[in-house]
This record gives C-alpha cells, structure tokens and sequence, in this order.
C-alpha cells in the first residue's frame, strides 16, 4: 500500500468515526429515553449535539487536546534540541513545521494532534526531553512526524474527543 493509499484510508477512517459516532449517540439517546420514559425530543437534542461535537472535534481537536493535556509552547531557548530537531526533520521531509508544546511531568510521553499537517503540534513531556539525548529525541519526534504524515493524529484525536463527549452524555442522562 502506498503512502498516498494510507492517507486516503486514514480520512476516510476519520469520516466513518464521524458519520457512526453521531449514528451511536443517537441510538443510544433513544434507547435511554426509552428505558427512563422520557420525552423522545431528548433524542433530536442528542442528534444536534452529537452533530455539533463531531464537527468540533474535527476543527478543534488539537487545542482540546493541548488544552486537557495542559501542553504550553515550546520555547526555541528553553528546547533547544526539540525544538531544532523538530524543525530539521520537518524539511527534510517537506512537512509544515508543527507546533510544538511541551508538558511539564517526569513521565516519559510525546504525541502529535491536528487534523492535517499544516495544522499539526508535537507535545512532548519534559521527563522525555530531559532524559533523551539529541539522537534519542530525533527517533521519537520522527515517529511522531509519521503520525502527521500519515494522518494518524486526526483519527485519534477525533476518537479522543467523541469519547470523551459520550461520557459526558451518559452522565446527563444519568
């Protein structure tokens, strides 16, 4: 399978997540307001909701994502290796430059969200960079551009999102 074949797959992916999640929320809003008895107008609500979420998570999951991970930008002077190797790779690959932020936890952990690559951040925790070398965060950061590439991120970040709105949903119906 070629490269150009694995991203169409991964949109195409991305979609389907999309067009079943809205198809589950609403199935599942009917049948809550059928096992409670409550009024079936809860389920054209579901529908709206879960219509408006899907939609969001697309445009809005990378700063939703950034914004629960509690990331903050990545300083050039404070990052140095990250931040060059991040940008190194990303011509060498003839990539945008993604953001890149940095969590501040011991853990060892990068991720990159977006849903394309010009709108694209790598996150990496500072345990990770304090710990790696320079050739060790160069491995990491080019697998993490991989996800970009290869437009893995959107689906999970989309996947992310949607989960976390159905908690939300049956907490309300709860």
């Amino acid at each position: 399978m070629t490269h150009y074949q694995l991203v169409a797959q991964n949109k195409r992916r991305s979609i389907f997540v999309i067009i079943g999640f809205v198809a589950f929320i609403t199935l599942a809003a009917w049948l809550m307001t059928y096992a409670f008895g409550y009024d079936y107008s809860v389920v054209g609500v579901a529908l709206i909701f879960s219509g408006i979420t899907s939609l969001g998570s697309y445009w809005f999951s990378d700063s939703l994502v950034l914004a629960v991970s509690r990331a903050r930008p990545a300083k050039r002077e404070e990052f140095f290796d990250f931040y060059t190797v991040a940008e190194n790779l990303s011509m060498s690959q003839q990539l945008p430059q993604p953001k890149l932020y940095v969590i501040d936890d011991t853990a060892m952990n990068a991720f990159a969200t977006g849903r394309d690559p010009k709108h694209a951040a790598v996150v990496a925790t500072t345990g990770l960079l304090s710990r790696l070398d320079r050739g060790e965060v160069e491995g990491v950061i080019a697998h993490e551009l991989s996800h970009v590439r290869n437009y893995d991120m959107l689906l999970m970040s989309i996947v992310s999102i949607l989960v976390g709105f159905l908690a939300l949903l049956s907490d309300w119906m709860l």
